[in-house]
């Protein structure tokens, strides 16, 4: 990286909640937040947002006419958008970029549109404009007002820290001063569940007390399941006085397809990504990673074998948190960043519950985050203590 960029304001709604100090509690909870829903007739673990948190969406969706025909996904990033600014103290600020990303945008609403259009032959006026990818960042543009560039796009579930690629790279150019970045999704819809149920990676136990077995090496089923939430960063150029974390290094690789969601033994994508992130600083200096670990077979290993790889005998404390609040797609990334950042805030190591952490951090002042969609597109983003 040319420069340092400073992280001023984050903010989420999720499973864990959507004030920071409940979210932080949440994470010291040993428990998960594990449902079971009925989609179509089929049941699926899930992980909901609270009553609370749809109580809020709620009241967003009624605040005017315009909102009240938007997708989740949609709703979830605008709250989360707000409260990122207000953190920031970019409120009274409008010529800021924004990038949110999402990797299946508003399911809800296309799987809805799409029903009609099969019993009628018809479609409502305004089933295209709710279900364009762009809708995301336009209506947070929309609502808070900006004048600065926006941009969206899909990456699958890596999307998110695509989108502080994207930021990082307007703030170094010169282009922005301050940029909006994250990830939105709201994914637990019947078709969607029936998709990944399809690729036989969905968590089918419904009895353990941990169905989600992310990060358990010695696993023998798939254990992924889906959860629904977003959160947004602001990013600003340099080392701000009122930055909550600092980013040191960036990294990013993709590799070569076997088959559509493969991803090699050894992760090379994940390899390249950390190693690209570190640049300079020596690998003993990170004292965590907040995996992707999604609690499939192949690729919780892939990941652990990469990092092993790169960090040989200096291998630092591991986490996730896919086994709490399941797999977000397009905003796990930034998802997993926030743990990042209250790990630092709090100095405590957030541990995975049913794994022997032989590693305990004796402080937190750099964490890498790692996120790895479909097509091995990996990145990965060395955080640092201001």
């Amino acid at each position: 990286m040319q420069q340092i960029v400073s992280i001023t304001g984050i903010s989420s709604i999720s499973p864990l909640g959507f004030f920071s100090k409940d979210i932080w509690n949440a994470y010291r909870d040993p428990s998960h937040c594990i449902s079971i829903k009925n989609f179509g007739g089929e049941k699926a673990l899930v992980a909901l947002l609270s009553k609370e948190a749809k109580q809020i969406i709620k009241a967003l969706r009624q605040e005017t006419d315009h909102y009240k025909d938007l997708d989740d996904s949609v709703l979830f990033g605008i709250y989360a958008a707000r409260q990122a600014v207000l953190h920031a103290g970019w409120d009274k600020q409008y010529n800021f970029g924004i990038n949110i990303g999402s990797s299946r945008g508003a399911t809800s609403l296309f799987e809805k549109y799409h029903q009609e259009f099969l019993k009628t032959g018809k479609s409502s006026t305004l089933s295209s404009p709710t279900t364009t990818l762009g809708n995301i960042s336009s209506w947070i543009a929309h609502d808070l007002q900006t004048k600065g560039p926006e941009i969206s796009h899909s990456i699958t579930c890596s999307t998110a820290l695509h989108a502080i690629l994207n930021g990082v790279a307007w703030l170094q150019s010169g282009l922005a001063e301050q940029f909006l970045v994250g990830g939105s999704e709201a994914p637990l819809t019947p078709f969607t569940i029936a998709q990944m149920k399809a690729l036989k990676i969905y968590a089918l136990d419904t009895e353990s007390a941990y169905p989600c077995q992310a990060m358990n090496l010695d696993k023998k089923k798939n254990s992924m399941f889906l959860g629904e939430g977003a959160a947004v960063a602001c990013l600003e150029k340099g080392v701000k006085d009122n930055a909550i974390a600092l980013i040191k290094g960036i990294g990013y690789a993709t590799e070569p397809l076997k088959h559509n969601i493969s991803i090699s033994t050894e992760a090379d994508c994940f390899q390249k990504s950390m190693k690209m992130a570190l640049g300079t600083t020596p690998v003993e200096d990170v004292d965590a990673i907040v995996m992707h670990a999604p609690g499939t077979v192949k690729g919780d290993m892939a990941e652990y074998n990469a990092i092993k790889t790169v960090f040989k005998d200096a291998l630092p404390a591991l986490t996730t948190n896919k086994w709490k609040i399941g797999h977000t797609f397009g905003a796990s990334g930034i998802l997993s960043l926030e743990l990042a950042i209250l790990m630092m805030q709090h100095q405590e190591f957030i541990p995975v519950p049913f794994i022997e952490h032989k590693i305990t951090p004796k402080q937190l002042n750099k964490i890498i985050v790692n996120a790895v969609g479909f097509g091995g597109n990996a990145v990965s983003i060395l955080l640092q203590i201001p």
